[in-house]
Formats: C-alpha cells, sequence, structure tokens
C-alpha cells in the first residue's frame, strides 16, 4: 500500500505523475485518499465530506455511464442523477471526447486537453469523475491538479485512478447512493440538526 500523498493543487506546469512519485493503485476494498490507500468506508466519507462543504461540486458524468453499454450502467447512471439531483451538485457530462479545436464551450463539455478551463470557468472547487474512461480521466485529472486548486475525485468501474486526489474501485450503483446518504448525513450535521 502507498504511504506517499499528493499535493493539492496547483501543482504548476508539469507536475509529476502519480506514479512516478509512489502512488499506487489500491487493493481490493481499499481506495486511494490523496495518494495513500485506506479503507473504502473511509474513502466515501471523505468524498462525501469534501462533497457536502463544496461551493460548486459538480460530476463530469463520462461516456460509461451516459451511454448505457449495460444494465449495471443503467443502474450507476440512474444513482449518479439521484445523487447529484438530491444534494443540489451540478452535472457536466463528458459524453464526447475529442478536440473541439478551435473553440471549446465550457458550459457544455469538458475537453481532456484543457480540463482546467471548465473548472476555472464555473468555479468548481470539487470535482467527481464517474464513467470516465481511464486513459482519459489520468491526462484530465493531471491537468486539473496542475493547474487549479479543485480536489478531484474519481469513481473506477475497475482499479480506481492514482491521478485523483480520492478514488474508489469497483464501482457500483449501491457506492454512489451510499455516497449521496453520506452527503446528506454531513450536510444535515453541519445545519445542526
Amino acid at each position: 500500500m502507498s504511504t506517499l500523498r499528493l499535493s493539492p493543487g496547483p501543482a504548476g506546469l508539469l507536475p509529476p505523475a502519480a506514479t512516478a512519485i509512489g502512488v499506487t493503485l489500491p487493493p481490493s476494498g481499499y481506495g486511494n485518499l490523496h495518494g495513500t490507500s485506506v479503507p473504502e468506508e473511509e474513502v466515501l466519507e471523505s468524498s462525501a465530506r469534501a462533497l457536502a462543504n463544496a461551493k460548486v461540486p459538480t460530476f463530469f458524468p463520462g461516456p460509461m455511464v451516459l451511454w448505457e453499454f449495460s444494465e449495471e450502467s443503467r443502474r450507476v447512471a440512474d444513482a449518479v442523477l439521484s445523487v447529484a439531483e438530491g444534494n443540489n451538485i451540478k452535472i457536466i457530462p463528458m459524453p464526447d471526447y475529442r478536440p473541439k479545436y478551435p473553440k471549446i464551450d465550457p458550459e457544455t463539455e469538458i475537453n481532456p486537453n484543457h480540463p482546467n478551463l471548465t473548472i476555472w470557468h464555473n468555479k468548481i472547487d470539487v470535482c467527481l469523475f464517474v464513467g470516465v474512461h481511464c486513459h482519459y480521466s489520468n491526462i484530465a485529472l493531471k491537468i486539473i491538479r496542475g493547474g487549479t486548486a479543485c480536489t478531484t475525485i474519481a469513481l473506477c468501474s475497475y482499479a480506481g485512478d492514482e491521478e485523483a486526489d480520492i478514488t474508489v474501485r469497483d464501482l457500483s450503483a449501491p457506492k454512489i447512493l451510499e455516497l449521496g446518504r453520506l452527503i446528506k448525513k454531513m450536510k444535515t450535521n453541519s445545519r445542526g440538526f
């Protein structure tokens, strides 16, 4: 298990890849919290706390959620929508990754080559990637870490994403719904109810 930590951004123009500083993917039942493998429950709580306390929490669902590849992807998409709607979380879909040069419309998409523009334009302080292909999320998350102070969360169907500040592996609809329950609980507790 990794004991190194990713430093919060902005990390500069050419931040080192997380793997270059020794961050590894978490084993099953664990997630990464700033580069350190911790039990999944702790990672979900940290994700919920970040989203509950964010000024502009935003979900970035990718094609693996948006395009309904399977019945499981449909359940994940329904869970993402339910959690976002139930917790006033903005959604910016990532349906197509191809670069749109010379002009990008940050209101409707995040471009993997310049995701920091979308973060800056929308003043996003916590973003969550879900259903984004690994090779695109790695690039986008590294650029976000390099140029912004946005906290990044990646919910991954496979082994997690070492470039995210917080990552959960083996994504499922129940994990997303649990995240939503924790967000509601933390919002309620912060109001003193």
